[in-house]
């Protein structure tokens, strides 16, 4: 699958440079552009890989270049205003080769949250290919304040896109962790997923072509349900035999062995972490994709499987299918689509809620706290004259 990657902010600009390292080292080619978009010039300075006339500093005349400050009100505002300028650099990309659009944001902060719905909204609006969204929920040691920006932006964002994937900081982070190391580590992690699942299909000279091939109709059907998805991930080494020299051909794996390890895996990828923790009983859609050496991509295991997450979620639309590499590992990828049972968000909204609520309330009494400690007495003997 072809994809147009829009990194909005810091975190959205980190996310989508792992996701283009990943298609550099795999070789497939699934990133066909990039654009990162901040209000922030130092994190567009912060780059590696993105083309320098592709790093687009919005709300320059505001902002001078420092960022919203995590006011994601005001990261919509400089978005409407300098669309055009983003919009200019997703010109240049040719759109006639890409099968769809990746908005990448954080939405804790102030411009991804805030400018990525903006960004996602435009897009739709001018172009005819799907607009997907890929969602960093921030950690509840965070504060309220990013929980009620990332509360807020889920909201729009989930409406101006034709499926929003999340990615759950809280549900991966590790105890006793650097946060640089730790969203390093998680940049990666999101980069694994989704590399698997938009590289599935992409065949590189000289690769081997899977029975069942998954290709950018099964993605987009699969998110076409719209609402939010999930993705998990598992894999399993395997021993791959060894050529003899005078061998006439190597040795077969274990037909039922790759059977199990197959269901085992996939089993894993869909009941171990997900990148946002949800109930997969009510999922709408689901896509497998099992990919390995071709000697131990056992069709009966995947249609196994296939059957096997048709009970788990209740949905008669899954897909599935293989996608061989010259690996040393067997790794399921699971795309949950149309998720509603969802207690983290659930559970952001109720601090987002109370964190608003608290926020009017210092608001209202901010006038009579300062009219308070300012009071300079109006001619009473204990009180002072301003300036002024």
């Amino acid at each position: 699958m072809k994809l147009a990657l829009v990194g909005v902010g810091q975190a959205g600009g980190k996310v989508m440079e792992a996701l283009m390292e990943y298609d550099r080292r795999a070789g497939v080619g699934f990133v066909a552009d990039a654009i990162a978009v901040n209000t922030a010039r130092a994190d567009l300075v912060g780059l590696d890989a993105t083309p320098l006339d592709h790093r687009i500093l919005i709300g320059g005349a505001r902002l001078k270049g420092h960022g919203t400050g995590a006011d994601n009100e005001l990261g919509a505002e400089v978005a409407s205003e300098d669309i055009n300028e983003v919009m200019g650099a997703v010109d240049e990309v040719a759109v006639h080769e890409i099968d769809a659009f990746l908005v990448v944001a954080g939405l804790g902060g102030g411009t991804g949250s805030g400018a990525a719905p903006v960004v996602a909204r435009e897009l739709r609006r001018r172009y005819a290919e799907p607009v997907y969204g890929l969602g960093i929920l921030p950690g509840r040691t965070e504060g309220s304040i990013y929980a009620l920006n990332a509360a807020r932006s889920f909201l729009t964002f989930v409406e101006q896109v034709d499926n929003l994937i999340l990615f759950d900081n809280d549900a991966w982070r590790e105890s006793g962790e650097s946060l640089r190391t730790g969203y390093d580590r998680l940049n990666v992690e999101i980069a694994r997923r989704l590399g698997v699942l938009f590289s599935a299909g992409e065949i590189t000279e000289g690769q081997a072509v899977g029975e069942s091939v998954v290709d950018a109709s099964e993605i987009i059907n699969t998110l076409g349900s719209g609402g939010i998805s999930t993705v998990g991930y598992a894999a399993t080494a395997v021993e791959r035999p060894k050529a003899r020299l005078f061998a006439r051909r190597k040795p077969a794996p274990d037909v039922g062995d790759a059977t199990n390890r197959v269901l085992s895996t996939v089993r894993r990828a869909a009941l171990g972490r997900l990148t946002l923790p949800c109930e997969l009983a009510g999922a709408e859609r689901a896509l497998l994709v099992v990919a390995g050496p071709p000697e131990y991509l056992d069709r009966r295991g995947i249609e196994r499987a296939r059957r096997w997450l048709e009970e788990t979620t209740g949905s008669m639309e899954v897909r599935g299918g293989d996608y061989p590499l010259d690996s040393d590992y067997v790794a399921a990828v699971v795309l949950f689509s149309g998720v509603t049972d969802v207690p983290r968000i659930e559970e952001l909204k109720g601090v987002a809620v109370e964190a608003q609520r608290r926020m009017q309330e210092i608001e209202s009494e901010g006038p009579e706290g300062l009219h308070d400690l300012t009071w300079s007495g109006d001619g009473d003997e204990d009180g002072l004259d301003p300036l002024f």
